[in-house]
């Protein structure tokens, strides 16, 4: 008897954003879901990666199985993945699920679509390592913060009149062109914007450093004598600034919407959406493929022309970035971010206090399972064995497979679930 529902241990990715030590919510959940683990207290817990992407294979937790990492079980038994997912997706599992805690900012960065993907892989194979497209979504677990996507155009105007540093870059011709722009013509208002954020981007250092240095000066200046600085986005900017001085990033603030999720709060960032995450902790689900084109707030390779050809220049508010969740009608305990892309979706499973038998359904896709909160019991009639779950644990479930959850704690308990539905 083999086991077709098991524990995994998971890859961390220490990047230097992370927070540090046992602040990070990823170093958290690596100590508690394995106890023979050392917490290093001064090293950045950046990422933990749930998958088979070989940059980061989960390895299997159940000595009855030959295989050592999820995805060499997963060529070896592909029907694990369900029919569907397993057809459409060449026998690979689709999704990559992670835990990120942020403490600085990211890059800012676009993800290609599959076309632009294909193209940059076979061309710079070394910065763009798979020909594949990386939508995503991230769930905030704890307050969270990001930039995403165009603001619309009457704040961006706002920014160009109260920030003359930031006009001063961008230069006289594109600043009126934008204010120009009128909400009956769409596309004039992308152009326009298209040509407002290249030429921000393609500045030159030298120029941009000074402005930005200027523009520093003036708002601790305004900071000190007790000034509102909200009208040139002073908080945020001096705190990039002081994460990334002299970085172009710090002027994106001025185009993209600052979003702010509380705990369950989702955003989902399809292909081409500019994004930065700036601080906080989330789980984040995303095609399998690590494409990113950066473009600032990063000592990373960048590659601005890339970038700034292939951004959605659509401008929206902030709030609808806000991605809902829509609760089940089977299961009261289940909330669905179903994300327009077939690769991945996750489920948010509340499991009351009052609840001590809880069954994880069969779906028809494999699935990864992780303990955010609460200890339970699980059993599976595919597991053969009990399965201790606790804050941290992480479990494969094969396709048309359920676990039976005996909890034990006292307050309930909240668990994230990827998969794929199509």
């Amino acid at each position: 008897f083999s086991p077709v529902v098991f524990p995994l241990s998971c890859v961390v990715q220490n990047y230097s954003w992370g927070k540090v030590g046992l602040e990070s919510e990823v170093a958290k959940l690596l100590s508690s879901g394995d106890p023979l683990v050392q917490i290093q207290p001064d090293r950045p817990y950046a990422e933990l990666w749930m998958g088979t992407h070989p940059r980061g294979d989960a390895i299997i937790r159940d000595n009855r199985i030959p295989q050592k990492t999820l995805g060499q079980w997963i060529a070896d038994n592909p029907a694990c993945l369900g029919t569907k997912v397993k057809d459409t997706f060449q026998g690979c599992l689709p999704f990559l699920f992670k835990v990120l805690s942020v403490d600085t900012a990211l890059s800012v960065q676009a993800h290609p679509n599959k076309e632009l993907a294909a193209k940059l892989h076979a061309q710079f194979p070394e910065h763009y390592p798979d020909a594949n497209h990386k939508p995503e979504m991230a769930i905030a677990l704890t307050p969270f913060e990001g930039l995403c996507g165009f603001r619309p155009v009457e704040e961006i105007v706002s920014f160009l009149q109260n920030v003359p540093e930031l006009r001063e870059l961008i230069g006289e011709v594109a600043a009126e062109q934008l204010e120009r722009s009128g909400s009956d013509d769409p596309r004039g208002v992308s152009a326009a914007l298209r040509v407002c954020f290249t030429r921000l981007m393609k500045s030159e250092k030298k120029f941009f450093v000074d402005q930005l240095n200027m523009l520093v000066k003036r708002i601790s200046q305004e900071v000190e004598e007790g000034k509102d600085t909200s009208g040139s986005n002073g908080e945020l900017l001096l705190r990039l600034h002081s994460q990334y001085p002299g970085d172009i990033g710090c002027f994106t603030i001025y185009f993209l919407n600052l979003v702010r999720l509380e705990p369950g709060e989702a955003m989902f960032l399809g292909a081409n959406e500019p994004h930065a995450y700036l601080r906080g902790d989330c789980v984040e689900c995303m095609a399998c493929s690590d494409n990113t084109v950066r473009a600032g707030l990063t000592p990373k390779f960048i590659d601005v022309l890339t970038l700034c050809e292939m951004l959605n220049y659509t401008p929206a508010p902030s709030i609808s970035k806000i991605f809902p969740a829509a609760q089940s009608q089977l299961d009261p305990s289940v909330y669905l971010y179903d994300p327009p892309v077939p690769d991945f979706a996750i489920m948010r499973i509340e499991i009351p206090a009052s609840v001590k038998l809880y069954l994880v359904s069969a779906i028809d896709s494999a699935s990864i399972l992780l303990v955010i909160q609460g200890t339970a019991v699980g059993t599976s009639t595919a597991a053969a064995s009990e399965m201790s779950l606790c804050h941290g644990s992480v479990l494969f479930i094969s396709a048309n497979e359920s676990i039976s959850l005996h909890l034990s704690s006292p307050d309930g308990m909240l668990l994230f679930r990827a998969c794929c539905l199509l």
